[in-house]
């Protein structure tokens, strides 16, 4: 059947029209599908700290710039800090417009937008009078920018203020819901220090709030290449069926940095790298890539399932954290040819600490899917590169065929989902060597985002404060998952605590970690990538 010129210009301009709709706007978000957040304000409590500074209040303008922030908006910072309003308005101008400057997108209307609508109280955080002051400012902007009385809290605090915070608004009548305005609460990690806290800070924020008013933010949910973990397992038929016990040999989960503690010295020698790395962000990697399908996206069905897959994780009993744990604190060295001290000579650290800036753990899941399939992870500091990424690597396959041929070793095919720096997925697979010989060599298939889907500035949170915003609460932590994660790092703890370490320091900065760590895979009979 032949097609006449004028069906075929409709059929081209239905195509432009629908790569039109499918077009990736400046923040990464897809238009015009993504609705406007609701209208409301949002109080940053610690709002003159690093986090605010640094993250906060540019992700508010990249959404912004998107056009994914309503014109009924606006942001009232607080914290103890004795600035003013304009004082504040200039912190932030400084801090989230001018680090755009030098961006082509950078947009200085943007800037006065959100610079407009930005507020500050002054005060302690004991103090009731300043969270009656709160209420008056709240009170006055809701009639200036029309928000309906809708509130997003942000605890960009220690954790030791949680519940003191909580507290007060709930005590001024800022914490309750209504039909028609809502009160949400992201609260920062970490979300307690072991099991008990965990459940013991839960069960404090409950008794004020309901699980619904409660997102517990983990910023590396963020990421694209986190996100994309469940669009890529279940949009795609070829992965999924191969995604189990029956294909998959073992999975590594690595978060690597090359970074020290910096400026968190008091903070990160009272927690080290189980504590702040492995019931959060580890856990969070472990369950997006163990979970089954859930019955559909919404938050609750997609959670459910994570939730599920974290019960199962088998907690190391006593002596097996002695076999299947590795910890570790790097020394003083050379690290990308500039000399670095070691943990013990940081500032604010004690000179004797056995706070450890190495783990690396082998766990198993106990369900059908991954029954006999071990997970290694790790994390440190100051290690060869800064990487954070998720390798499934696959069984090998039969030699049979290739026992009389000179590819008589085959290399097992790898995919790996990388986080950071660079967001991409590479699959590794056989492949023949041209030439007379039968020689089989490794090659890989790259998909990198950055040349697919237009780049562009982000700080990680955009999308955790629009979902935020809008009531999508799939990206975060619910109250069940946090303590499971905390289940699975307590028995590790307790050995630790009772068996201080002999051989701290025991890796050099450039390294992978101490030598225990790779003798854990290698008496698997496997290696680190």
């Amino acid at each position: 059947m032949e097609i006449g010129s004028a069906q075929l210009l409709k059929a081209a301009q239905s195509a432009v029209i629908n790569l039109q709709r499918l077009e990736l706007n400046d923040s990464g978000f897809t238009t015009p599908e993504v609705r406007v957040a609701d209208p409301c304000i949002v109080v940053v409590f610690g709002a003159s700290g690093d986090l605010a500074r640094r993250t906060l209040l540019p992700a508010f303008y990249n959404l912004a710039q998107a056009h994914l922030l309503p014109e009924e908006f606006a942001i009232v910072g607080f914290a103890r800090s004795l600035l003013n309003q304009e004082q504040f308005r200039l912190m932030a101008r400084e801090n989230t417009c001018l680090k755009y400057g030098m961006d082509d997108d950078y947009d200085s209307k943007v800037c006065d937008w959100v610079i407009d609508r930005l507020s500050y109280v002054a005060g302690d955080y004991h103090d009731a009078d300043r969270f009656l002051q709160l209420k008056e400012t709240l009170s006055a902007l809701d009639q200036k920018w029309h928000t309906r009385g809708n509130y997003l809290y942000y605890l960009a605090t220690p954790p030791d203020l949680f519940v003191t915070i909580v507290k007060q608004l709930n005590a001024c009548g800022l914490a309750r819901q209504e039909e028609d305005k809502w009160r949400r609460f992201i609260v920062e990690k970490p979300f307690g220090n072991d099991l008990r806290s965990a459940k013991n800070l839960n069960q404090q924020l409950l008794e004020m709030l309901n699980e619904n008013q409660l997102y517990r933010i983990d910023h590396y949910l963020g990421k694209e290449t986190v996100q994309n973990i469940l669009v890529f397992r279940f949009s795609n038929s070829i992965f999924e069926p191969v995604w189990d016990r029956r294909y998959v040999d073992h999975v590594q989960i690595t978060v690597a940095e090359t970074l020290g503690v910096e400026n968190r010295g008091d903070y990160y020698d009272k927690v080290g790298a189980l504590r702040d790395m492995v019931p959060s962000h580890m856990m969070q990697l472990i369950s997006l890539t163990a979970m089954e399908p859930p019955v559909s996206f919404h938050a609750d069905a997609v959670r459910d399932e994570q939730a599920k897959a974290l019960h199962a994780v088998q907690a190391l009993a006593a002596e097996e954290v002695l076999v299947s744990a590795v910890r570790g604190q790097h020394d003083e060295g050379i690290l990308e040819g500039q000399h670095v001290p070691a943990y013990r000579s940081e500032p604010k650290i004690d000179p004797h600490s056995n706070t450890e800036t190495f783990v690396a753990l082998k766990f198993f899941i106990d369900n059908w899917r991954w029954a006999g399939v071990p997970f290694y992870i790790r994390t440190g500091k100051r290690l060869a590169r800064r990487v954070s990424e998720i390798a499934i690597q696959f069984r090998q396959a039969p030699l049979v065929l290739f026992r009389d041929t000179p590819a008589k070793e085959l290399m097992p095919n790898t995919l790996v989902m990388s986080i950071q720096p660079e967001e991409a997925i590479s699959l590794r697979f056989g492949a023949k060597v041209p030439g007379p010989k039968l020689r089989v060599g490794p090659v890989n298939m790259d998909f990198h985002y950055a040349d697919y889907f237009r780049s562009q500035l982000s700080t990680g949170y955009e999308r955790l404060l629009y979902d935020c915003m809008v009531g999508d609460a799939t990206l975060f932590q619910r109250a069940d998952m946090v303590e499971a994660g905390w289940a699975i790092v307590d028995p590790i703890l307790d050995v630790w605590k009772a068996l201080h370490p002999r051989s701290f320091p025991n890796y050099s900065p450039g390294s992978w970690g101490p030598p225990e760590a790779f003798d854990l895979l290698r008496k698997d009979g496997r290696e680190w990538r």
